[in-house]
């Protein structure tokens, strides 16, 4: 399972993933005496703004500076000290779980780099001390879960190195059915244009009708309906981007742009050349009357 076909979380259909709070966010602001020795029952995601800390965790020794974001696994002791120049350690940290379907421990499941800088610092970093500014309150709010999934994701993007053996070679059970629905889900909606649904489920160790039926009860739909969902997804961004009817039905395998159309309008609501006159464009090679 390698990054490029299975770290796509972010296209997955929202009931996949269910992200909890513990609690609300951590401000962190710590002079240099600052200490710390806890284990904690949940993941523990750390983000420094400013100065810096010194972290040990089991036997890495990691420090961070203003931008880098670090994963603390749930029940895991660590160790921190102050690490900056005399200026304050500032940061905010979360304390979360997250769980697929509804059961098994996503992040139990990925091998990740303790600590990463996260990508797009400045777009990132008012975000992030957004969020630190939120934590006023007993309960995390559901601007809070939204905005947390985004930094999350950030982390996860950079910080991912693969899944443990020992999610792809568990006997065969919910948690593991679970996983591979998430693999096939992601590889078809990373590879709109490649990926046909047997390709996708090549890896998968259930019996293919067992399998789709699962998928339809977890996703909602069946790989085939969920594939071509993405298909017109990407057709869409297609469009946005100033392409041709033709030019996106046959850069999707489409011989004909008007069957394409009718595919269109069943999964988007309104067929091709409406959406780009909404768009502000028109195309010359749409068909010239709307496909019911």
């Amino acid at each position: 399972m390698d990054i490029s076909e299975h770290t796509q979380i972010s296209q997955l259909p929202t009931q996949a993933l269910s992200l909890k709070l513990a609690r609300p966010p951590i401000p962190m602001t710590h002079q240099p005496n600052w200490k710390i020795d806890k284990v904690n029952p949940v993941h523990d995601l750390v983000i420094c703004l400013a100065g810096g800390g010194r972290y040990r965790i089991e036997d890495d020794d990691i420090t961070l500076s203003p931008g880098d974001a670090m994963l603390i696994p749930a029940y895991t002791r660590f160790r921190g000290q102050y690490a900056g120049d005399g200026s304050t350690y500032r940061g905010v940290a979360q304390h979360f779980s997250l769980a697929l379907f509804g059961r098994d421990d996503v992040l139990g499941q990925m091998r990740l780099r303790r600590s990463v800088a996260l990508a797009d610092w400045q777009v990132m970093e008012p975000l992030v001390s957004h969020y630190r500014a939120t934590s006023a309150g007993a309960t995390a709010t559901l601007m809070q879960h939204h905005q947390f999934m985004v930094i999350l994701l950030t982390f996860l993007g950079s910080a991912f190195l693969g899944w443990r053996e020992a999610a792809q070679d568990r006997p065969q059970s919910q948690d593991l059915l679970s996983m591979q629905i998430m693999f096939v889900a992601s590889r078809l909606a990373a590879d709109p244009v490649g990926s046909g649904v047997d390709e996708a489920m090549q890896s998968v160790s259930f019996n293919p009708d067992y399998f789709r039926r699962a998928f339809r009860d977890r996703i909602g739909m069946t790989p085939q309906k969920y594939r071509e969902l993405k298909r017109m997804e990407f057709a869409v961004s297609r469009l946005g981007q100033g392409h041709s009817v033709k030019q996106v039905a046959a850069e999707l395998g489409y011989s004909d742009p008007y069957f394409f159309s009718r595919m269109f309008k069943r999964y988007i609501g309104s067929n091709p050349a409406s959406y780009q006159l909404r768009r502000g464009g028109m195309d010359p090679d749409a068909p010239s009357a709307p496909v019911a």
